[in-house]
């Protein structure tokens, strides 16, 4: 007959066997939860992992049991992040990232010229998706320019029914006697407006005087306006300096005021001299003494080199100083070399 003790004894011990050991708090995996989490498991309990949201699982059991020796089995499991199929290319645009996995964005800028018709960026969800909706880079237009006062379209074409495309440029002109301050070319700019727009204001000016030996004509009305012109010119034996026709200028005053002078009588009578390049004999190139503004040279001797040297004259306003170096050669002198007739220095 068995003892009562032994059968205690073994049905301690079996209990012991049947329990065995608690298994503790399950390995932490990144991107993933236990349920349920407790501090310790007796044997046979089990416990599911789960990736969080905009993970998946990849590899390796997600449900386990804990074991009589108290141990959990080696867990491969790993949670990875959702991907978001490619966002395709932003036309007329850029799609900058770094990678399209969750729960990263992405960032959309438009070309110049464009401008994006909906969000500059979206991120990748937990399912996987793009949000909000990618955009669309849209061209940049300008409605119809405003006319400035006193002022014409001169060159506007449109691009797209009544507006314009970025850059498109319209040309402006002002009315007669009105003067343009500002470019007359204005363009469309990439923020949907036109570069600043010129103004056109009314320009006088003075009656121009006439010139002392001269005279001047102009319109004949009671004001001078931008654009209007007068011509000059001089009594006979002076010469105009300046310009003959001037212009009315959108400052006020005309383009130029030309006078009137005066010619220069040579006291030489007979010379060669260098006038445009050419030898000629001043007794007739300039019987009628010379014009205001024109040059001669000279020709002077050297005479230790025995050779000849040029000095420059020019007439202005009437006085013309003959070089010091110069001698007139006398007819009577004919056993004397003129300088002009000397081997140049």
């Amino acid at each position: 007959m068995i003892s009562p003790v032994l059968i205690l004894v073994s049905a301690f011990l079996c209990h012991v066997a049947v329990a065995g050991r608690n298994c503790p708090m399950p390995e932490e995996l990144p991107f993933a939860v236990v349920v349920p989490l407790k501090s310790s498991y007796v044997p046979g309990e089990q416990i599911v992992y789960s990736c969080k949201p905009g993970y998946v699982p990849k590899g390796g059991m997600r449900r386990f049991t804990c074991p009589l020796t108290g141990m959990w089995p080696i867990n491969t499991l790993r949670c990875i992040p959702r991907v978001c199929p490619f966002a395709g290319i932003l036309e007329n645009g850029v799609v900058r990232y770094t990678t399209f996995e969750y729960p990263n964005s992405i960032s959309f800028t438009c070309n110049p010229g464009f401008y994006l018709n909906g969000t500059n960026s979206a991120k990748c969800t937990e399912e996987g998706k793009w949000s909000p909706d990618i955009p669309i880079c849209a061209r940049t237009t300008c409605p119809p320019p405003p006319v400035p006062k006193f002022a014409v379209l001169k060159d506007y074409k449109t691009s797209v029914g009544n507006n314009s495309f970025y850059q498109d440029t319209v040309v402006f002109n002002c009315l007669p006697h009105f003067a343009m301050f500002g470019n007359d070319t204005v363009m469309c700019t990439d923020l949907g407006n036109w570069t600043q727009l010129p103004e056109c204001r009314e320009v006088k000016c003075p009656f121009p005087s006439r010139p002392d030996n001269g005279f001047v004509n102009y319109p004949a009305k009671p004001m001078l306006f931008y654009k209007d012109k007068a011509t000059f010119g001089c009594h006979e034996t002076y010469t105009l300096d300046g310009p003959e026709e001037v212009e009315c200028t959108k400052t006020g005053n005309w383009s130029s005021l030309p006078s009137c002078k005066a010619s220069c009588k040579l006291s030489v009578k007979k010379a060669t001299v260098l006038y445009q390049g050419q030898r000629v004999r001043i007794q007739e190139q300039f019987k009628n003494g010379m014009v205001h503004g024109d040059k001669i040279y000279f020709f002077c001797k050297n005479k230790e080199k025995k050779c000849s040297y040029t000095e420059e004259a020019h007439c202005n306003d009437g006085t013309i100083e003959i070089p010091k170096c110069f001698k007139e050669h006398s007819s009577l002198a004919f056993w004397k070399t003129d300088a002009s007739d000397l081997t140049p220095c």
